[in-house]
Formats: C-alpha cells, structure tokens, sequence
C-alpha cells in the first residue's frame, strides 16, 4: 500500500478556494472530490483520507494524506496548485529508537460516565484546552508507539459547521482544536504506522487527527 501526501496551495483569487477556506463543511467536500465516488457508505475511511489546513507566510495550505493517489486535475480551474508525493521510504524507515518531528492538529476530548455526567451536569462529550489538553495529548502519544522528548501547543480556532445528510435533518459540527508540536523518540514503530496512517481522535473528515512525522534533524 502506498501512502500519498498532497500539498495544496490556494489561490485566494479564486471563489471557489476562498469559499473552500471559509467553510470546513466545504473543504471536505473539495478534498473528497478528488477520489472515486463510488467508494461505498464512507470513502473517507476507505481511501485514509486525513488533511489539515496550515497557515504559512504565503498564505494557507492544505495538507492531504491518502492511500490513493488523489486526481488534483479534477481541482476548478484557477483554484490553485497541488503537488503529491509518496510516503513509503518515510513509513519503511519507522523504527524503534530513531527520533522524530511531529505536528499534530488534533480534537482533544474526554467522554465522562453516565454518574459522572449526572453528578456534574455534563455533556456526553468534553472538550479539552490548555493544561487538559496537553494530557491528552501525551497519552494519545503513549498509545501512538512515541515518547515526546519536546513538546509545545497551542490552541487553534474551532472547527463550525453545519452538515445536511441525504434525508436528515441538518447536524451541527463542533471540533475545538489544539496544534502539537515536539519531538519524539519512537518506541513502538507498529504502533505509530497506524497512528500516522489511521489519525488521532475526532474529527477526522474536517481537518483534525492527521499525525505528521519527519527525522529530528541532527544537532
């Protein structure tokens, strides 16, 4: 199986990307144009679809990982430029003991019991910032094969939306976000395969859980 990484980069200029940006409903639907459509009841599992939108100085960018090569030709014209590459020397070369960089965007939450809930009048889910979050996080770590020898978040803007299934009544998408970033020694490499192929937490299909790692450079 080859694991595919496209950088998508935006033209502001174009309608079609500005609206995209603004919308992560949107954005979704952008990224998944870009696969077969008859993939059955969940083509975003099927074909490892993860992404996250990143800002950098030229402006934002969309990182996308697959294990199907996207069609970037089917993008609008005008919408911008996309360049994709493989991932296989990168996951062939996880191994217990090597140090890494990784960035993660990720959803942190916890899901209290039922007593607990009740006790506190809290909802189903809960979701985690600052000190809590950070917590979460270097337990999603533990389960992930890796041990953060740095670590760094912040928080980013919330995931907003509002989805229309087919038939359904429209439903509300909430993603708080914090961005992870360190280093980290591996100690599992089974493990951060499938953290790096499978994401991390909630909100896979709008822009949250995509674990990307690259070798520490060497001081």
């Amino acid at each position: 199986m080859t694991l595919w990484l496209t950088r998508i980069v935006p033209d502001t200029r174009s309608p079609e990307a500005r609206r995209d940006l603004k919308d992560p409903i949107g954005t979704h639907r952008r990224i998944m144009s870009l696969f077969p459509s008859d993939a059955g009841p969940d083509p975003r599992a099927r074909f490892g679809v993860l992404f996250r939108t990143e800002d950098t100085p030229a402006g934002p960018h969309l990182l996308v990982q697959s294990t199907h090569e996207p069609n970037t030709s089917s993008l609008p014209e005008g919408y911008g430029t996309a360049l994709a590459r493989h991932l296989d020397a990168l996951i062939d070369a996880i191994s217990p003991g090597l140090t890494i960089r990784y960035r993660c965007a990720a959803s942190p939450v916890r899901k209290p019991g039922a007593t607990t809930r009740a006790l506190y009048d809290l909802p189903p889910v809960v979701a985690l910032t600052g000190a809590a979050a950070d917590e979460w996080w270097l337990r999603q770590a533990d389960y992930s094969g890796i041990k953060p020898l740095t670590h760094r978040s912040h928080p980013l803007d919330a995931i907003r939306g509002q989805r229309r299934p087919t038939g359904a009544p429209p439903q509300r998408i909430h993603h708080t976000r914090t961005q992870f970033d360190g280093t980290a020694a591996i100690i599992d490499a089974g493990l951060l395969r499938k953290a790096v192929l499978n994401g991390i937490g909630r909100g896979k299909a709008y822009g949250c859980g995509l674990l990307s790692i690259a070798p520490a450079r060497q001081s």
